[in-house]
């Protein structure tokens, strides 16, 4: 049975939008839960996927669910202060591009937060999916293009992490342990996964986790590798997969707002 907002207490609701490279996707989410209330909207991202297209496609994306309240949106760009500072797979015009001014007057002048999209994925894994009720250090890593990552001690989030680009063999990690690269290089998943447990075995000894969480579209076949890492610290694959932007958004914006 789908969830409706009616079913939902108006406190418990909150609105999450997932800028990607290719798409934009955005959803009311039920804060006791983690779930979508109702349907999961994905429009692509304009290409070049400047600020003011990309605020203008946000703004779509609430006007299509009729929301009018505060609204969370990721970047996939470091965010500090509502400022994204690096641009992944969006124009580079983001850099030094104030965010949440930007978002906020394309929304009407209404409250929002801008956060790092793993940053947002990790909140969200770690209250509602892989993480949830796992006390200590979790350590979430998406697998795609590059590497994404989000570290959380016990629902504590470290913002910002750039985990992808740690030093591994004389070279950033994502440039042998991304999932493109396994694609790139035509790698079996036996030949893929020395490099990703390379990469883990150096976290393990810089941050002593109690939980790695395995993101990105990889995940979804990480019963096929994640079996064959040799890393001493558990790893799970993601649970929430495609939605997991959208709710940590969405909890990052409602943890904003007053009491």
């Amino acid at each position: 049975m789908t969830t409706t907002t009616a079913d939902v207490p108006a406190d418990q609701r909150a609105f999450g939008i997932d800028v990607g490279g290719t798409g934009i996707k955005g959803g009311i989410v039920d804060l006791s839960t983690g779930a979508l209330i109702g349907e999961r909207l994905k429009i692509a991202t304009p290409q070049p996927a400047t600020p003011a297209a990309v605020a203008e496609t946000a703004a779509e994306l609430t006007r299509r669910f009729e929301w009018d309240g505060p609204v969370g949106l990721t970047l996939p760009s470091v965010v500090k202060d509502g400022v994204a500072l690096t641009a992944a797979n969006i124009d580079k015009a983001w850099i030094g591009t104030d965010a949440r001014a930007l978002f906020s007057e394309a929304l009407g002048g209404r409250a929002v937060r801008v956060l790092n999209d793993a940053d947002a994925a990790g909140l969200a894994e770690y209250h509602y999916g892989a993480g949830k009720d796992v006390s200590g250090l979790v350590i979430l890593l998406t697998f795609g293009t590059g590497i994404g990552s989000a570290i959380i001690h016990d629902g504590v989030l470290l913002p910002n992490t750039e985990f992808g680009h740690m030093e591994l063999d004389g070279d950033d990690a994502e440039h042998s342990a991304a999932a493109s690269v396994r694609d790139e290089r035509h790698l079996s998943w036996d030949e893929w996964t020395p490099y990703v447990s390379r990469f883990l075995r150096k976290m393990e000894d810089l941050f002593w986790p109690d939980l790695f969480i395995a993101g990105g579209g990889v995940s979804r076949k990480g019963h096929k590798w994640i079996p064959l890492l040799d890393n001493r610290t558990n790893v799970v694959a993601a649970t929430l997969k495609n939605t997991a932007g959208i709710v940590g958004a969405a909890m990052a914006v409602a943890a904003d707002l007053p009491n």
